[in-house]
């Protein structure tokens, strides 16, 4: 039986004993990294937070092998925020509906979850009414015209079900039960409280589409919560995207063995230590750049070096040549390599030691780790 199905459902039990140290552990690095970010002062913290939420907007729709251009997203996160970056480009429909739905429930986290809310989050996710080429319902609950909701893999012929949803007729009740749930009080941890969440949402599993990306959103409305701030510093997506395969793994043993879902929270606490001790990666890179401009506050570049340099402290996809960057840049190949070889000459760019068809380049660490 699917926990939906048992007659306690959705009265979740857990063991405190057992949860205690790795709770602790939580709020600690959350207590660390939250001083660490404030001591950095309002523009970077910023700059961290633009990271930040730029993975976490890419990785929550990798986990459903939906392919977000990192580049689009960051532009559109940087419009939306009046953030004056270099090298904004413009963005798909799909991709500002996917940002717009983080922002909100990062920007708002104390404003109540409500039907419509959720609602439109799904019609933000999915713009066309469609997924590829497939209709699908947008902003309302599954009907379950086709059958009811499952969760299957494998060839045809040889599928595997994972999960099977509540029936369509019982979704509006169910949704009542669960957001009277979410925007009440309870006296529990609010980190125990977004990873009940996220179970609890996904197994209803309300929608005919992007109920994970959706939950995961819930889920972040909710550490916000617990974190008492809207600036985003670490990103649970990401961490997830990581470990996706004991992610569905967890979330498949959590639907079926009892309303008892310590083995899910212990699971999800742990991936948020993981993704709290990440976010020390993004601390770096902030820090570099900035150490970085500030060494070469003097020095002129020109439009395309700062855009290019910038992109190279945050998320460079792939190795850098000269011809990706006289196409992110929009230039010809021989204005790229000048651009490339005055850097090199400033000792900011090296040529990578691996040979092959084309050149790429790196930042010289040795000029990086002085700076």
């Amino acid at each position: 039986m699917y926990i939906h199905e048992l007659s306690h459902w959705p009265v979740f039990t857990w063991d405190p004993i057992k949860l205690a140290p790795l709770l602790a552990t939580v709020h600690q690095h959350q207590g660390r990294l939250q001083g660490r970010m404030e001591a950095l002062g309002f523009s970077l913290q910023n700059e961290a937070t633009l990271l930040t939420l730029t993975q976490d907007v890419v990785k929550n729709s990798e986990i459903e092998n939906e392919t977000l251009d990192p580049n689009q997203v960051r532009s559109s996160i940087a419009r939306k925020l009046g953030m004056d970056i270099a090298g904004l480009v413009p963005a798909d429909r799909h991709v500002d509906g996917a940002v717009e739905i983080a922002l909100d429930s990062i920007q708002h986290f104390n404003k109540p979850l409500t039907k419509k809310r959720l609602f439109n989050w799904h019609a933000a996710l999915f713009p066309t009414g469609r997924r590829g080429m497939n209709p699908i319902i947008v902003g309302d609950w599954r009907h379950d015209q086709t059958g009811p909701m499952q969760v299957i893999s494998g060839a045809i012929g040889h599928e595997r079900v994972h999960f099977e949803a509540p029936a369509a007729p019982r979704i509006e009740k169910e949704m009542k039960v669960f957001l009277a749930w979410f925007n009440n009080k309870q006296p529990i941890d609010l980190a125990i409280k977004a990873g009940l969440a996220h179970l609890w949402f996904v197994t209803i599993h309300p929608f005919e589409d992007g109920n994970g990306r959706i939950a995961r959103t819930i889920t972040d409305l909710q550490l916000v919560r617990s974190d008492n701030n809207s600036q985003r510093f670490y990103s649970l997506s990401a961490q997830i995207r990581k470990e996706r395969t004991s992610y569905y793994k967890h979330l498949e043993s959590a639907q079926k063995n009892g309303l008892d879902v310590t083995d899910w929270l212990e699971w999800f606490l742990t991936c948020m230590e993981h993704a709290l001790a990440s976010a020390s990666e993004i601390l770096v890179k902030v820090l570099q750049k900035a150490r970085f401009w500030e060494q070469y506050k003097t020095v002129s570049f020109n439009e395309r070096q700062r855009l290019m340099l910038n992109k190279l402290f945050e998320e460079f996809t792939g190795k850098l040549t000269s011809s990706k960057w006289a196409k992110i840049t929009k230039c010809s190949q021989d204005t790229a390599s000048r651009d490339i070889q005055a850097l090199i000459e400033l000792g900011i760019l090296v040529k990578e030691a691996a040979g092959g068809r084309s050149t790429s380049y790196v930042l010289n660490e040795e000029k990086e780790n002085k700076a």
